[in-house]
């Protein structure tokens, strides 16, 4: 990483001001710094200025699809766009449960009314639909999985070239088990941005589920280099592709490191406890499945790891080995 972008959003009414800095990550001197008072009606104006003046800044030469992303807009309703993020903030919280969820689905359903053509809000309500499936927070979780099915189905509709469309519909297709057409679609949303951090860590995922880790791991340490923010969601995915690779010391650190960024989960406890089964080193696994059954009393592995769209049956099974080695299995 060559370039760091800093910089506030402060919001007064229907008054904003934003302020950006491009920074030169190897010696710390700012290659660019603006300031810009508007009305909230200009902040595409604002988002787009602030674009070409860090390409001016970075003398870089674009190419013909880079320029058609820039020129691309998502939508051009600013009520749209501020319910989007508010809904955003919501599913992406650190903690996740049935009161985020509904906050999320609420705001993105806004976001249509408001633009019923906006292909991120239908592509934002298919991932909230399918971590209820995950999460099984609703009481019919199995019924999100078609929903959030149709959602990717219209954001792809809606925007063709919106790669958050084909991400969700990749994702829905690998919970359908379906990972040759996850893995296509994940193709189609890197064609369209190579730079989106999320479709790289769903392609490490996917390719993970399909019995090869060790194709996945670059894919989500790029996913991480791209998106430091989004760490505490990629570390899991990362310490499971280590787990199924059988490099247990490594999969153990990476699932400590997610556990204290996100102290509530309980699937990555699982696999942690596997992980410190296959190590030997079980009573330190035993307390962490004691810490799982606290925050969950009712997680049942053999029900969880059924709905992960695992290719190889000896995959599912190097995890519940080690769950066995930690006598927390039967």
């Amino acid at each position: 990483m060559q370039s760091v972008l800093e910089g506030s959003i402060r919001r007064a009414g229907n008054r904003v001001r934003i302020t950006a800095q491009l920074i030169d990550a190897t010696n710390g001197a700012h290659l660019w710094a603006d300031r810009y008072d508007r009305d909230l009606t200009d902040i595409f104006e604002v988002q787009d200025d602030v674009t070409r003046r860090i390409v001016d800044a970075l003398k870089i030469t674009l190419s013909p699809a880079e320029q058609q992303r820039l020129a691309d807009t998502e939508t051009s309703n600013v009520a749209a766009y501020d319910c989007m993020l508010r809904g955003r903030e919501f599913m992406l919280a650190k903690e996740k449960n049935l009161g985020t969820f509904r906050e999320a689905i609420k705001y993105f359903k806004q976001a249509l009314e408001h633009d019923p053509n906006y292909s991120v809000a239908y592509a934002c309500l298919g991932f909230g639909y399918m971590f209820d499936y995950q999460n099984r927070w609703t009481e019919d979780p199995d019924s999100s999985l078609p929903i959030a099915k149709e959602y990717a189905r219209q954001a792809i509709e809606k925007g063709p070239n919106e790669p958050l469309a084909r991400c969700v519909s990749a994702l829905a297709a690998s919970y359908e088990k379906d990972l040759d057409r996850a893995e296509t679609e994940i193709d189609a949303a890197l064609a369209l941005n190579p730079s989106l951090a999320l479709a790289h860590n769903l392609r490490g995922t996917i390719r993970t589920f399909a019995g090869q880790p060790l194709d996945a791991i670059p894919e989500i340490e790029q996913a991480m280099r791209l998106d430091p923010a989004a760490s505490a969601q990629f570390l899991h995915f990362l310490g499971l592709a280590y787990l199924m690779a059988g490099k247990y010391e490594t999969a153990a650190a990476l699932l400590r490191q997610r556990i204290i960024m996100v102290p509530n989960t309980d699937f990555s406890r699982a696999i942690l406890t596997s992980a410190l089964g296959h190590l030997g080193e079980i009573d330190d696994a035993r307390r962490v499945w004691g810490e799982l059954k606290v925050i969950n009393p009712n997680y049942s592995f053999a029900a969880h790891v059924g709905r992960q769209p695992f290719k190889r049956e000896e995959d599912v099974e190097r995890i519940a080995e080690g769950l066995k080695k930690a006598g927390v299995l039967s």
